[in-house]
């Protein structure tokens, strides 16, 4: 990004902050639905699902974290629709700003937002047992791996609000991205599933990104999963910007 870009994208990025600020329980929101779903496996279910692993929520904390930012990302698209059916894009064509920086703060602002949401989430499965073998770098490569995901998913919301025509059609795309976990081995072993599901699961792109997740936090090799995840989140987070771009610019024409 030139110097320009970046200093009108920051300054989108301090307005769109100081909604999610005057609105927190957005990001409370975010984090509550996830951390219901593991209080309900973890003590309803837990016990009666085997994965060879010494505590549920170590096993089940991975998908959950992906499950959360999917919930996130459906602001993303409901703030941009927000902002195009209001006319402030169009005023914001018409000042001296960088057009990209329009799509770049709606996009960082959601990686922040989710980020908080992420730390929510890791502190209530902390109350709830959950520990890690994972050391710095570990850490760090789980971070990079959530914040690529969050970015890939991002774009796709840019898609949906660019492309909804009501409220709740901007919102409405996220759903299948948080039922996607359920079909992979974020909740129990692929190799327990019947056998047209167990293939769905082990070819989605879920499965390689939690069970990298996984090992990673559990301090174990991860093995050549890593890059299938990091070639999928790659993949279609180039291929949603390069879609979402085209239509921001065809829709300002």
């Amino acid at each position: 990004m030139s110097t320009s870009v970046v200093a009108d994208t920051s300054a989108l990025i301090g307005r769109s902050l100081k909604h999610i600020l005057r609105s927190p329980d957005t990001i409370i929101t975010t984090a509550v639905m996830p951390i219901a779903i593991m209080l309900l496996f973890v003590y309803v279910f837990g016990g009666a699902i085997q994965t060879g692993t010494a505590s549920y929520v170590d096993y089940l904390l991975p998908g959950i974290l992906l499950i959360t930012i999917a919930s996130g990302v459906a602001y993303t698209s409901y703030r941009l629709f927000l902002d195009l059916q209001g006319g402030i894009v169009e005023r914001f064509q018409s000042m001296p700003i960088a057009r990209s920086s329009v799509l770049w703060s709606h996009v960082l602002t959601s990686l922040v937002a989710n980020l908080v949401s992420l730390a929510i989430v890791v502190g209530a499965a902390l109350l709830m047992g959950f520990r890690s073998g994972a050391d710095v770098f570990a850490w760090l490569g789980v971070t990079g791996i959530l914040v690529l995901f969050t970015l890939a998913l991002t774009w796709l919301a840019v898609i949906a609000g660019l492309a909804a025509k009501s409220v709740d059609g901007a919102s409405a795309f996220s759903y299948p991205l948080i039922f996607l976990p359920f079909l992979s081995s974020a909740f129990v072993p692929t190799d327990t599933m019947p056998g047209p599901v167990r293939w769905f699961a082990e070819n989605q792109p879920v499965t390689p990104i939690v069970n990298s997740i996984r090992a990673l936090l559990a301090g174990t090799p991860v093995g050549g999963e890593l890059w299938i995840a990091l070639g999928w989140c790659t993949g279609i987070l180039i291929v949603a910007a390069m879609i979402a771009t085209r239509l921001y610019n065809r829709r300002l024409r």
